[in-house]
Formats: C-alpha cells, structure tokens, sequence
C-alpha cells in the first residue's frame, strides 16, 4: 500500500508577535535562582560540622536549677507513696490468727491493700484447683461487703457508724481462713465428708474473727452480736462452698 502524504499548513503568526528566532531565544529573560541563605546569619547557617561541634562543645544536661542535688535517698518509698504499708498488713494479717484475741487496734485505719492480696491468693489457689472463678469471687466479694453493712446499719440505726469502707476492710481481712482452706483442699478430696467437715472450722474461725472486729470498731454492736455472726456466716459459708464444691 503506498504511503500517504499529509500536506501540513504554514503557521501564521499573528501581527506585531515576530516568530521566534535563535537570537531572541538567546535573548530571552533566564530566571533567578532560589533564595540562598546567607551564610553570615547563625541561625541560617547550614555547616554541619560546626553544628555538630558547637552540640558536643558543652553538657547537655547541667544538673536541676537553683543549685538543688538529685539525691534519690531523700525519696519516699514507692509503697509508701501508693498508699501501701507492708508492716501494717501483716500486723493485721496476724492478729486474725488468733480468733479468740483479735486485736482491733490495729483494725482502725481500713485499707484494701490486704483485702487485694488476700482475694489474689483465694483466686490463685482456686486456679490450681482447676476452677476459673475470678469474676465469681470479686461480685461475691463486692455483694457480702453490701450486704453486711446495710444488715448492721440497718440493725444499728441512727447509732451506726460502720462506713463501707471499713466494712470491705474488716470482710477481707477476714478471708484468712478461708484462703488457708483453699490451699489445704488442694491435697483433699474434693466433696467428701472430710473437706466438709473442715470447710465448718474455718468458717467458723472466720466468723469469729470478723463478727469480733465489727463488735469492737462500732458503737452499740454487742445488741447486735447474734444477728452480726449469723450474717458473716452466711457470707463465709458461700466463700467456703466455692471450694468444696
């Protein structure tokens, strides 16, 4: 097939524009080159290695203002500052050992860093027992403490004074036994007269112990005794009933 030829027309420019030439190309206006910084500012400056060098010249740390010394001895102990008293804790810990002489002096300054503890072991025991029971334990916990001080507020009237959070305090601290059982049951059998048979002297001892430090932290509580020790009773009893069963 042969090539086609396409006739291409002149380009007409229009009046007073010259077409362009290779002088007026030569001619034509080269722009300026970008804005360079000049060197004689500091802060414009680009030199690396003199930044470098003015960085490493001095510290950059210079020690606290006002002639102050980072001393870390001088420093709380981060127990302390969490509100967390080793020493404290175990006093109370030790005086829900013996039911018979529970000392409530020490009872006074509620807290719930023992209680924490205490529900972590019962939790950690009943894991190795093959039963998954935390959210169990904590709404158990959360409810008996509701309960024992709407029931002792309620038996108490205007004379009560039992704040909830002694009451949470007093319940945890309280959970000793049970936790000792928990542990004990581990080489028991699970439900049989024997474990049931223990189960009732810890919660007893738990019962005592707790019903003795609400008595002594409240005022009018000895009215009440009978009705306080059935109520931590039951409270115990379910507690004890999530290890036997």
């Amino acid at each position: 097939m042969a090539n086609k030829e396409f006739k291409i027309p002149p380009v007409a420019f229009p009046a007073g524009i010259p077409a362009p030439t290779a002088t007026n190309l030569q001619h034509r206006r080269v722009p300026n080159p970008p804005f360079q910084p000049n060197s004689s500012i500091p802060f414009m400056s680009f030199d690396i290695g003199s930044a470098a060098a003015s960085t490493s010249s001095g510290p950059i740390y210079t020690g606290p203002v006002g002639g102050g010394s980072a001393n870390f001895e001088d420093e709380e102990p981060l127990l302390d500052e969490l509100g967390i008293h080793p020493d404290q804790i175990w006093s109370k810990i030790r005086s829900v050992l013996n039911p018979f002489r529970v000392n409530h002096t020490v009872h006074k300054d509620s807290d719930l860093s023992g209680p924490i503890l205490l529900y972590m072991s019962f939790c950690l025991f009943q894991l190795l027992a093959g039963k998954i029971q935390f959210g169990v334990i904590l709404g158990w916990i959360v409810v008996s403490s509701i309960f024992l001080y709407v029931v002792f507020n309620m038996l108490a009237g205007r004379t009560g004074n039992l704040d909830l959070h002694t009451c949470t305090s007093v319940v945890g601290y309280c959970m000793l036994p049970v936790v000792i059982f928990s542990a004990v049951s581990l080489f028991l059998p699970q439900g049989g007269v024997v474990a049931v048979a223990i189960a009732a002297v810890f919660v007893l001892w738990a019962t005592r112990a707790s019903t003795g430090l609400i008595v002594s932290l409240t005022d009018g509580g000895d009215e009440h005794h009978g009705l306080v020790a059935y109520a931590c009773f039951l409270i115990y009893s379910l507690f004890s009933l999530l290890v036997v069963f």
